[in-house]
């Protein structure tokens, strides 16, 4: 298939970000106006890494995303299901200390039970199958008190910003996915993007994977939310 339908089965969403590894980065930052950097920084801001720390970032790609972990000195898990983008990001990210790279699937982690102490997805939940049963397994893997940070499109509040949105997701995003050597996967982003849920319903799966705690802060009017949780002691 040329495009992973809505369905996200794992192998055809693996095989839609293999093919678009290479770009992935760049064409991230054409996309978003450069709003990519200042979300990711404020993903970092909100994990808050210590040095000895254990930091699992999930759906990380090529990387960009752990670096900033790794550099405050937690010992940082960059987990991806898609080999092209973790090919990519071990030839980028090489010499980057206490940084490793692993593949893994959201919904059976390849790690043991409470051996990270915060456990991180940027724009990586709405590409699983099961969004509650990734959260289930994202808690399995975090210590008791041990904290989640998920970093993910959601909707603005404004009517009318919201309405602009949706015209950028729906004809603007396509138009710029031209230049990508595989457009259909951007077509795909917009499509999952204007399926998920908002930031209260998001919050309330979060909630029924068990995590408690969970809240929300808005980036970029309401484009991007926030959400933390803590798993309960």
């Amino acid at each position: 298939m040329t495009r992973a339908s809505l369905d996200k089965q794992p192998a055809d969403v693996a095989a839609m970000f293999d093919r678009t590894a290479e770009r992935y980065d760049l064409l991230n930052g054409l996309m978003t106006g450069g709003q990519d950097r200042r979300w990711r920084r404020s993903v970092v801001e909100a994990v808050g890494a210590r040095p000895g720390e254990r930091i699992l970032d999930l759906a990380a790609g090529t990387g960009t995303s752990s670096v900033p972990f790794a550099e405050a000195g937690a010992h940082t898990v960059a987990c991806d299901f898609s080999l092209g983008m973790l090919r990519v990001g071990v030839r980028r990210q090489e010499g980057v200390r206490r940084l490793g790279f692993v593949a893994g699937d959201a919904l059976r982690l390849p790690f043991a039970d409470g051996v990270f102490d915060a456990v991180t997805i940027s724009f990586g939940l709405r590409n699983v199958a099961d969004t509650e049963a990734a959260l289930r397994e994202m808690r399995r893997v975090t210590r008791p008190g041990g904290r989640l940070l998920i970093c993910e499109v959601s909707h603005p509040g404004n009517a009318l910003f919201r309405f602009g949105h949706r015209m950028h997701l729906r004809f603007g995003l396509p138009t710029l996915a031209r230049v990508s050597s595989n457009p259909d996967s951007y077509t795909y982003l917009a499509e999952s993007t204007l399926a998920w849920p908002d930031q209260a319903a998001l919050a309330r799966i979060v909630q029924a994977a068990g995590w408690g705690g969970v809240r929300w802060r808005d980036l970029t009017f309401g484009v991007v939310a926030l959400h933390h949780a803590t798993n309960p002691l």
